[in-house]
């Protein structure tokens, strides 16, 4: 199955980042096929000095939730406060995606 992972980001990067890509290894090695955006981008926003916000990375994001089976929203604290994960949510359902909460 190929998996869109949404994690939370702002105000506690570096965490998310390091959950986000555990979290993807688990799923990989699960037999999945995981496309995690904070596990893409936290260094290419860290390294070339581009914003870590939802509207930039708007674009790419949509793409990978076009291309996934389905969305999985892993619910880290502030989860239900994120701007990128309400938006990531309504593009799946927008697009008919089923989505899955995990902790």
């Amino acid at each position: 199955m190929k998996i869109y992972l949404a994690v939370p980001y702002t105000g506690m990067e570096n965490i998310s980042f390091i959950k986000a890509n555990r979290k993807a290894a688990d799923l990989i090695l699960d037999g999945h096929i995981v496309f995690s955006p904070i596990s893409h981008s936290h260094h290419i926003a860290l390294q070339c000095d581009i914003a870590g916000n939802w509207e930039t990375w708007i674009n790419l994001d949509r793409s990978f939730i076009e291309w996934c089976d389905e969305v999985w929203v892993y619910r880290l604290n502030g989860w239900k406060k994120s701007k990128g994960i309400k938006a990531e949510i309504d593009i799946a359902n927008e697009l008919g995606k089923p989505i899955c909460y995990i902790d």
